[in-house]
């Protein structure tokens, strides 16, 4: 992950403990009121789930070409913005697996300023190859389960 928002990921290996991401907020983040711009969450969230599946399974390009072209897709997602987040802010990414079914996963993920609570989300995410719904790899749902799970 390249680009002026890399953060260092920190892969966990275990989905007991949650996966968290630094994330530093940039002035392109923000609209004309220094506030975090309510897109740029999105941005945040996605790549939380990116870095959990990265710390995980390795480049989602390594796992598309060797599970023949399996894809994710957000099929549902709710969020609660519930602060904001202003330029320069150092933001933490909490991403955990909540449920995994036949060919998708619900993730519960947060934004956090240390502590503090800011956005909180619910995201379905499908796994999909040529269009279609497919059921999530083994190997991978092993990886994915929650604890106790």
């Amino acid at each position: 992950m390249s680009g002026p928002n890399s953060s260092d990921a920190t892969p966990t290996g275990d989905v007991a403990d949650p996966h968290r991401l630094a994330v530093r907020v940039y002035y392109e983040d923000t609209d004309f009121s220094g506030f975090v711009y309510h897109a740029s969450y999105l941005r945040f969230l996605e790549r939380g789930r990116t870095e959990l599946l990265r710390g995980l399974a390795g480049d989602q390009s390594d796992l598309h070409r060797e599970a023949r072209g399996l894809v994710f897709v957000v099929r549902r997602m709710t969020l609660d913005f519930i602060r904001p987040a202003r330029m320069d802010d150092q933001l933490t990414i909490v991403t955990r697996t909540q449920q995994l079914r036949g060919a998708s996963m619900q993730l519960a993920q947060e934004v956090r300023r240390g502590d503090e609570l800011l956005v909180a989300a619910e995201v379905t995410v499908a796994c999909v190859r040529d269009g279609r719904a497919i059921r999530l790899p083994e190997a991978l749902r092993r990886l994915l389960a929650p604890s106790g799970a």
